[in-house]
């Protein structure tokens, strides 16, 4: 399945994307500044910066300019920030959305789809039941279903922010990934094909990619903790799964308390402010879970900024 994501694709797909995404900086930070150690130089892709707060838009658009969309519109099953980048694609392009989240997904997140003016249904306990009620809305009105990462066009618009990467950060060595459901870094992946270090980070709580790499096969998962509501997917999607076998070298968890630090630590560095799925992959770092080699070159996605600003010194 992996071969039907290649870089020439991903290419194709980020010519029909680049006009509706942002450009997303990256800021080159001394580790010494995140508490790491003296010297080190750690880049950090801001991709929270996007439209709507993550870097979910790229898929996105690339579903509702690469598939056909029906007179009924489109519809996702999302914890928040793939549901809002749906809304935001569709109002961009004419084109009606119905977006189910559960009932974990945050406030800010829910608040953000609203605004975008699409239907919203809150139901369920999990992202597995709002899917599942998206399948079903989906069998009745004949609207497209958008995945928010089991999907050959999700892959390809996620797939775009490693083009976008290697232009900014030509000599990275080593690029740390938040994984939930792995559309982002299964795109990823797909565009490096092993020229830059992989590695993912979960938290310990929302572990679907480790434990599919352990059983060599997407598995269900418990899911809970801070960061449920973004990368609490109940397995990875199966298109990924082939990449990550291949070019994803390692993944590495880490706890909720890891987490909450790196979100501090962005603020009190950048004032940046990351959801917590969005400063997983820094936790890796922070939390001295994941250490690189002296000289090592660190990549770091901060993919996402769902959370209500919040005192961070207190």
């Amino acid at each position: 399945m992996s071969a039907t994501i290649t870089p020439d694709d991903i290419a194709r797909t980020f010519q029909k994307i680049r006009s509706h995404i942002r450009k997303t900086p990256v800021v080159e930070v001394d580790g010494g500044d995140l508490g790491l150690g003296g010297g080190s130089r750690i880049l950090l892709k801001l991709e929270c910066l996007q439209h709507t707060g993550s870097f979910k838009p790229r898929g996105a658009f690339a579903n509702l300019l690469m598939r056909p969309v029906p007179a009924a519109g489109v519809a996702a099953a999302s914890g928040g920030n793939h549901g809002a980048a749906v809304a935001y694609a569709a109002v961009r392009l004419g084109h009606k959305a119905t977006i189910f989240v559960p009932e974990i997904s945050s406030p800010a997140k829910i608040q953000r789809i609203r605004d975008l003016g699409a239907e919203l249904v809150i139901g369920g306990a999990r992202y597995a039941e709002a899917a599942e009620a998206c399948r079903a809305h989906c069998r009745r009105t004949g609207a497209l279903d958008v995945h928010a990462y089991d999907q050959t066009e999700t892959l390809l618009g996620q797939g775009t922010l490693g083009l976008e990467l290697e232009v900014q950060m030509p000599e990275l060595d080593t690029l740390l990934v938040a994984v939930g459901g792995g559309g982002l870094i299964g795109g990823i992946a797909s565009w490096h094909e092993g020229r830059v270090r992989i590695i993912g980070v979960e938290p310990e709580t929302c572990r679907a990619l480790d434990a599919a790499l352990e059983a060599g096969a997407p598995v269900d998962v418990e899911v809970s903790g801070v960061a449920a509501d973004s990368l609490g997917a109940q397995q990875v999607g199966a298109l990924m799964l082939p990449i990550a076998q291949t070019y994803v070298e390692e993944v590495f968890l880490v706890p909720d308390a890891a987490i909450r630090d790196a979100q501090r630590r962005l603020w009190q560095t950048l004032q940046i402010v990351a959801e917590p799925g969005g400063a997983t992959a820094l936790a890796a770092l922070t939390s001295g879970i994941y250490r690189p080699a002296e000289g090592e070159r660190v990549g770091v996605l901060v993919c996402g900024a769902n959370t209500p600003a919040v005192d961070f010194d207190r």
